[in-house]
């Protein structure tokens, strides 16, 4: 990044941690906490963040069989 006149200093936005809605800290940023970071990855890991679809996934078989019978 170049220093010049015309450069602009954006502040990073202080949002609370978005698990427990406490302050951010450093360290763990977004986050408060190892914790809620912990919390986090684990809802990810989980399937807890996830978009609801009416989508029918390509190897869906409405009799019960996988796809590869």
């Amino acid at each position: 990044m170049s220093g010049g006149k015309g450069a602009k200093v954006v502040p990073l936005l202080r949002r609370p941690c978005p698990v427990c809605g406490k302050a951010p800290v450093t360290e763990y940023r977004p986050f408060c906490s190892k914790r809620c970071a912990d919390v986090d990855l684990g809802n990810w890991l989980d399937g807890g963040y996830r978009i609801p679809t009416n989508d029918v996934p390509d190897d869906f078989d409405p009799e019960g069989g996988s796809a590869e019978d």
